[in-house]
């Protein structure tokens, strides 16, 4: 089996047992992945969905069996809570089969750059991101609905992973505009608290991103981006999609950024060639 090195790797949103998880690709980047750290960022077993009507597939055994084969292994595995699996916050400070428990966190980079982690709802008041599109729960259930079965039909046909959601949120401007302030927002929390960047999930919408010298890192998620944020070992971090045809979508080291775009995951195929170097820019 091929292997994946890095130093540590985020990920966010995977809402296990749920239909729309992509529980098959998340377990196959786990197999192959190989780090110190790993954070898991919030929303990975959706208690809220539970509640409300059980589902639960094999596969999503076999995602939280990973994770703790990981931690018998000698990798530092950090579970911060979001939204969706928010009763797991009542146990921080615990530990459970190597697997810490913790509110948020602070993650010193191989450079010295230093990040808070956090699942990022506190930045989301009254849950506004599910409203981005005002279609409404109901729509939002059909687009789902829609990405499973495009998502079938395009394996039984051989072709790869297309994000049917994340296109429409590209294209609708109420939808970039939220993602936007609430980077802002995140940004600006991390400048005050004198970090060097915010590492966060719950916009379902992977991103790396600038902003007056601060970095936001938006790991995505596994129900529609399919994403990863990875450190390398120089401390530069990446933004990943991870499926047939795993693509970076957005880069950032001490020297350089290359930020993902606004609609990293829009058109199709996805990543066929990475950017030209011309078009990377300098770190402020």
């Amino acid at each position: 089996m091929n292997t994946f090195l890095c130093r540590s790797a985020f990920i966010s949103d995977v809402h296990l047992g749920t239909p729309d998880c992509k529980a098959a690709y998340l377990l196959d980047f786990l197999r192959q992945l190989r780090c110190e750290k790993l954070y898991l960022v919030g929303d990975i077993i959706d208690m809220e969905a539970l509640a409300k009507r059980h589902w639960w597939h094999a596969a999503h055994s076999a995602v939280i069996a990973e994770i703790f084969a990981l931690a018998r292994r000698g990798v530092e595995v950090i579970y911060i809570p979001g939204n969706h699996d928010a009763p797991m916050r009542r146990l921080h400070g615990q530990n459970f089969g190597g697997v810490r428990i913790a509110l948020d966190a602070v993650h010193v980079g191989a450079d010295g750059r230093r990040y808070r982690v956090s699942h990022g709802d506190e930045f989301d008041s009254e849950q506004v991101g599910r409203r981005w599109m005002l279609f409404g729960e109901a729509m939002h259930r059909m687009i789902c609905w829609s990405n499973r079965r495009l998502h079938a039909m395009r394996q039984r046909l051989e072709l790869p992973y297309l994000p049917l959601s994340i296109i429409i949120k590209s294209h609708v401007g109420k939808a970039l505009a939220y993602i936007r302030a609430y980077e802002e927002r995140v940004a600006a929390d991390a400048r005050g608290r004198g970090f060097d960047g915010h590492i966060c999930g719950h916009i379902h919408f992977g991103h790396v991103r600038e902003l007056d010298g601060v970095l936001y890192l938006n790991d995505g998620d596994w129900v529609e981006h399919c994403t990863v944020l990875v450190e390398d070992h120089t401390g530069a971090m990446e933004l990943i999609h991870w499926s047939e045809q795993s693509t970076a979508l957005g880069r950032a080291s001490r020297e350089l950024v290359w930020p993902s775009p606004a609609a990293a995951l829009a058109l199709a195929p996805l990543g066929v060639s990475r950017r030209h170097l011309g078009e990377l820019r300098r770190a402020a």
